[in-house]
């Protein structure tokens, strides 16, 4: 049976289906004024004038940018870094104008994704950024999931934190403590990069209500001290049971913690073979602290 469409109507249909090789054909790299470069929104991860910063801008001065920053078109005007903060920044330490970036048509998905993924690669990344960029990852992943069940274009990926766990090399808990971050205030998350909280008792204190979280920095900044791992599980218990409140917040915080022990543990078996057989545990012991005694008092000696 011969084809009833008209050549106007085949011709049309064929510009309707691009090969996959025409979406990479659409890329170019260009070089943009540093001034239509805007940074991606809510972008987590901060970029510091620090020694490394200033490291890279030298080496722009020298030798230009290497690697080109990814952008996407703004509907308003200019490109969205996605990719390539840093970069920027040194261009501007450097004195430069303009920098080289691939120009990438990307959803706001795809350009999280890529964001997240490009600065994980980068060391010292703080709690609070990783945390941010976990969340952020994680929404991306869903939403691209959600839009392809509605559409049917293709089997939605598995929505879960596993895929970024598998990405990172971490366990989905491990990425989802940090996510638990997120739901700190500031000025708590600030503590927990500092290191003035650990993880793990900041992730109990992220189901405090945030009221309850502003009473916790009131009684941290007037006793001079912050919540260890059994502190923060009992405020948590008590948050969880409608009791904590002014009094036993202050109650919790105002213990006094016990001292870390300084205990070294060495197994027999280590030391058995220093030793004759018929040595008993008491023997042994007797014998390393008189040894230990003679060490100390020739250094003494020597001083």
């Amino acid at each position: 049976m011969a084809d009833s469409t008209t050549p106007e109507k085949r011709g049309k249909k064929a510009t309707q289906t691009k090969p996959p090789a025409a979406h990479a054909a659409e890329e170019r790299i260009v070089s943009l004024p540093l001034a239509e470069l805007h940074p991606f929104p809510n972008h987590p991860f901060k970029v510091r004038d620090d020694e490394a910063m200033q490291e890279t801008a030298e080496s722009i001065k020298q030798y230009g940018v290497l690697v080109p920053a990814i952008v996407r078109p703004r509907e308003e005007g200019g490109y969205e870094i996605v990719a390539g903060h840093r970069r920027k920044h040194a261009c501007e330490l450097a004195g430069l104008e303009t920098m080289p970036v691939i120009v990438r048509n990307l959803d706001a998905d795809a350009a999280t994704i890529i964001m997240v993924d490009s600065n994980l690669q980068r060391e010292n990344i703080l709690p609070s950024e990783r945390a941010q960029a976990y969340k952020m990852k994680l929404e991306a992943i869903k939403h691209q999931g959600a839009r392809h069940d509605i559409t049917s274009a293709q089997v939605a990926p598995k929505l879960s934190t596993e895929q970024i766990g598998d990405a990172e090399g971490i366990s989905k808990d491990t990425v989802k403590r940090y996510i638990r971050l997120t739901e700190l205030a500031p000025e708590l998350q600030q503590m927990v990069d500092d290191k003035k909280i650990a993880m793990t008792p900041a992730v109990e204190l992220s189901y405090l209500k945030p009221e309850e979280q502003a009473l916790l920095l009131e009684t941290i900044d007037s006793e001079q001290t912050t919540p260890s791992l059994s502190q923060a599980q009992r405020i948590k218990k008590l948050s969880q049971e409608g009791k904590l409140n002014d009094d036993t917040m202050l109650d919790i915080l105002s213990e006094e913690k016990k001292p870390p022990r300084n205990d070294l543990l060495l197994s027999g078996e280590k030391l058995r073979k220093y030793f004759p057989r018929s040595y008993t545990p008491q023997k042994m012991e007797e014998t390393i602290l008189k040894l230990l005694d003679a060490w100390m008092r020739r250094r003494q000696q020597e001083r």
